[in-house]
């Protein structure tokens, strides 16, 4: 039995693990440890290498047994929040340790802060952000100047992850202009959902519910100060995020969520805060661009060479549509952007043998 409790929150008790994410999927991956007297756990939350895993058996306080830490292989990957776990119940039953992760149904990721900042044809490592997420929720504001090009990159990012995007842009009463750009978003993606709203206003936030079902994860994604903790107090019905307001200096928001967690919503579902992401440190593929930049990738295949830049060559397509007024120049330099970093992605993946 699941028990969660907050000073202002009713207790939460659930009869099965269906509630947070439990399934078929991970009931068979499972089986290989029941005759070793373990208990499948997600984990809820992390910090410095100790985590809250939810079981039912109750919370339990977990860490992990050094393998996962020091085996880089995939086959043995580090835990992370949203992650299904193999655990092992120590003596009293109010902690365990993590004895093996079970395979993960989805999964986002982005370049290490470390394998950034070493230059090109130097390792690269993948930091998997979040594992076994159903909804991305990436998350806009509209209170400053509104930045399109940043949520092309956040569905990149998506695209491979195997969740389902919903694109939200928040503070739409601070903006004259939120019908026209809600227009501009859903045209360059017509098969995604895209919300506008006051997170301050808990009946228009309210919505969401329809999306996350009972079972489902869905992830916030956005920059601080977005409004991602708003939403999430708005679901609750009560504050139990962080709220902080914008700099007036520079317009940035100011990172009020520390740590990556799972929160379990009052109608049923859970929800995963993420701290704000500056930067967007891409770990994908050549061909995850398709669904972000599905025009230009189309109208590419008219280039008279395969592997035109869309630069200077001669019989380009992408620029000819470009020049014709078919493509938005912003959006073409983005797309050159991204594809140039995913090529050098790719390349130094393949000297790290990654």
């Amino acid at each position: 039995m699941i028990q969660v409790s907050h000073p202002l929150q009713k207790s939460y008790s659930s009869t099965n693990l269906q509630e947070i994410g439990w399934d078929g999927f991970f009931s068979s991956q499972f089986a290989r440890y029941e005759k070793e007297d373990l208990i499948p756990a997600r984990i809820f939350s992390e910090q410095k290498k100790s985590y809250l895993l939810f079981s039912e058996n109750g919370e339990l306080k977990a860490s992990a047994r050094g393998i996962l830490w020091h085996q880089k292989e995939p086959k043995h990957p580090t835990p992370v929040v949203g992650d299904w776990v193999a655990a092992q119940l120590l003596p009293g039953k109010l902690s365990a340790s993590i004895k093996a992760i079970l395979p993960r149904k989805s999964s986002f990721s982005r370049i290490s802060s470390g394998g950034r900042k070493k230059r090109s044809g130097g390792e690269i490592n993948e930091q998997i952000i979040a594992a076994n997420v159903d909804i991305a929720l990436i998350i806009a504001g509209l209170d400053r100047e509104f930045n399109l090009r940043r949520i092309e990159r956040y569905m990149t990012l998506v695209q491979k992850s195997g969740m389902l995007p919903i694109i939200i842009l928040n503070k739409a009463d601070l903006c004259k202009q939120k019908s026209a750009i809600q227009k501009d978003v859903q045209n360059i993606f017509p098969d995604v959902s895209v919300l506008t709203m006051v997170a301050l206003k808990g009946k228009q936030v309210f919505k969401l519910n329809q999306y996350i079902k009972k079972g489902q994860t869905a992830a916030l994604l956005g920059s601080s100060g977005v409004g991602k903790s708003t939403i999430i107090n708005q679901l609750l019905g009560y504050d139990r995020q962080k709220v902080s307001d914008i700099s007036t200096s520079d317009g940035k928001g100011q990172h009020t969520t520390s740590r990556r967690e799972i929160i379990i919503l009052p109608r049923g579902g859970l929800i995963m805060d993420n701290p704000g992401m500056r930067e967007i440190q891409l770990w994908a593929g050549e061909d995850d661009l398709y669904h972000t930049f599905t025009d230009i990738e189309t109208i590419a295949h008219n280039c008279r060479f395969r592997d035109c830049r869309h630069e200077q060559e001669p019989g380009c397509a992408v620029k000819e549509a470009l020049h014709e007024g078919i493509l938005d120049e912003d959006r073409l330099k983005n797309y050159i952007k991204i594809k140039s970093e995913l090529t050098e992605l790719a390349k130094r993946q393949k000297l790290s043998g990654k």
